[in-house]
């Protein structure tokens, strides 16, 4: 028998195939082995398993399937490594491009490490406690961090390029922030590619140099060409629209509706013929959003046809003798004629809704909304609201006179159609009538501060029970009465026995938008006090916790921005607030 010296302890699967080898060695050449299978074929037994596919290796006596499938896993992997050939170097790639402004200062860059560790958030307890969500802190100090100027340390490029992977909310700052060395990262990683994909339309090349233009918009990706398009019209936006109409009719429909779209940038009297001509196209998702920026054109041949029509329906019908004064009479189109649909009116009405109501809104809709003052005898906005409406139609008429104030950024009607803060939430656009205004989207149209007012009055007068999503679109920090206005709602609230979870939308809002200079004075909210009679059992405790959390989140909050105030220390490496992260290299 031959003899073979043992393998080195250190190499277990070499091992096993000399063991094998030893075998096969003292196995008269009868008994040999037939030529080793297919990795493949060994790879699919042993995910089936032995006892559902017999291995395709040879078993002898006394050894199981599995022995033999194992051992013959070793002996191919052994002759697999051994007939690689030694790979030729690649390039080294190119050096990852400078960043020539200020790292965070250290406290800041700390901060960082600290909110990306913890991004993962409380996971799926119920109960939240009360300590500060980083997870909701890290979009603000994103924020507050690009507008100082500030890039993201080296070190720290990874974990930012995963928390921008995992939440789509964050990457614009993000990447920001990262700036070219995240993009330069990106290109080694699969993870991060959508970095690559995110494409900034400041980054795209200017009217001023046309050739570069013409190539990528010839040869680009589509969201490049969007990009392009945006950038374009931001500086040159006749340009822009000229090097759209080139390959207006070779563009596929879902690229036409978002290539349109685009052009709300810089959006002129100009575009009126191209959009004129995008009223005939097949595509009737194209043909609305043509409609729609034609009638953000007040002198527009489109929106002179959509006020004949509107006019032509709506009506003021002048007082009677006796106590009843001028009102505004309403006959709906009674049907959806060629020329309505070619302006973009949709024929078939949605479900529930009556079809003549439907094409009376998108008239009204459409219409100028400053013409209606010449209509009802040179009237203000506020006056023409307040006209009473015949015959029932006063909701559908006001939700269409609310869309278009917010299509056509009319601050006055859209003050008219909101109405006094402390009016009853039906004639603010209220649920009841069946009607569908946003007074969210109207409070939009107003100056900040105007808005931050508006909905301070309806807190005060109505609670936050309909005040979320009003909250939503006011500035942060919030403006003193209006926060001022949440917190004394809040605590009315617990006073009042009400459970706290259905305020958990409101206090979550509270936590990254009010002030931080708030936080001393609601020191006294922290308290547990005793629960009314009635009160859920346990809330006063919750609603303590809930306030703690508020202000540990100010306290916080205040924290960060100052340890963003602070210099930069440009002596400081850039990867020291994250050990054992490889800095990304200059150098390549």
């Amino acid at each position: 028998m031959t003899s073979v010296n043992p393998a080195p302890p250190a190499a277990p699967v070499a091992a096993t195939a000399t063991a094998t080898a030893t075998e096969e060695a003292a196995t008269p050449p009868s008994a040999t082995a037939p030529p080793a299978a297919p990795w493949s074929a060994l790879v699919s037994a042993a995910l089936l398993g032995t006892e559902r596919r017999t291995p395709p290796v040879v078993v002898r006596p006394g050894r199981s399937a599995a022995a033999a499938l194992l051992d013959a896993a070793a002996v191919s992997t052994v002759r697999r490594r051994a007939g690689l050939r030694p790979a030729l170097a690649a390039d080294r790639p190119a050096p990852a491009p400078d960043d020539p402004r200020p790292v965070i200062p250290p406290a800041a860059r700390r901060r960082l490490a600290l909110l990306l560790a913890d991004r993962g958030g409380t996971g799926g307890s119920s109960r939240r406690g009360a300590a500060p969500d980083l997870t909701e802190l890290l979009p603000q100090w994103l924020t507050a961090a690009q507008a100082h100027g500030y890039r993201a340390p080296e070190a720290l490029l990874p974990a930012l390029l995963d928390a921008a992977r995992a939440r789509t909310d964050l990457r614009p700052a993000a990447l920001a922030l990262a700036g070219p060395r995240a993009l330069w990262l990106a290109r080694f990683h699969a993870d991060w590619k959508f970095a690559l994909r995110a494409t900034d339309a400041r980054a795209a090349p200017g009217a001023e140099d046309p050739g570069a233009v013409r190539r990528l918009w010839d040869e680009g990706l589509f969201a490049e060409r969007v990009a392009l398009l945006t950038a374009v019209r931001r500086s040159a936006p006749d340009a822009g629209r000229e090097l759209l109409a080139d390959t207006w009719p070779t563009e596929h429909a879902e690229d036409r509706l978002l290539f349109l779209d685009a052009l709300r940038e810089g959006l002129s009297p100009s575009d009126e013929a191209f959009l004129e001509g995008a009223l005939a196209d097949r595509s009737r998702t194209v043909r609305a959003t043509a409609a729609e920026l034609l009638s953000m054109l007040p002198e527009s041949a489109f929106a002179a046809r959509m006020a004949d029509r509107a006019h032509g329906c709506v009506t003021l019908v002048p007082g009677t003798a006796g106590p009843s004064g001028p009102r505004i009479g309403v006959a709906p189109p009674r049907t959806c004629d060629e020329g309505m649909r070619r302006d973009g009116v949709t024929a078939k009405a949605p479900a529930g809704r009556g079809e003549h109501a439907w094409w009376l809104g998108q008239l009204v809709e459409a219409a100028p909304l400053r013409r209606w003052s010449e209509r009802f005898g040179g009237r203000a906005p506020e006056d023409i609201v307040a006209l009473p409406v015949a015959d029932g139609w006063r909701t559908e008429l006001h939700d269409a006179w609310c869309r278009a104030a917010v299509r056509q950024r009319d601050p006055a009607w859209a003050r008219a159609l909101l109405g006094a803060p402390g009016a009853a939430p039906e004639d603010t656009g209220g649920a009841s009538g069946g009607s569908s205004r946003d007074p969210a989207k109207l409070l939009t149209v107003l100056p900040s501060g105007e808005r931050a007012a508006w909905v301070a009055g309806f807190i005060a007068a109505h609670g936050l029970a309909d005040a979320f999503r009003m909250l939503g679109v006011c500035a942060v920090p919030w403006a003193e009465p209006l926060g001022r206005s949440v917190v004394d709602a809040l605590d009315i609230a617990r006073d009042a026995g009400s459970y706290p979870w259905s305020f958990s939308g409101v206090m979550g809002l509270a936590e990254r938008c009010l002030d931080p200079a708030a936080a001393d004075r609601l020191d006294m909210l922290t308290a547990v006090t005793d629960e009314p009679e009635g009160a859920s059992p346990g809330a006063g405790g919750y609603w303590a916790e809930a306030f703690q959390r508020l202000v540990g989140t100010l306290r916080l909050r205040a924290t960060m921005l100052a340890e963003l105030a602070d210099p930069p220390d440009p002596g400081s490496p850039a990867e020291a607030s994250a050990p054992g992260v490889p800095p990304v290299s200059g150098t390549g």
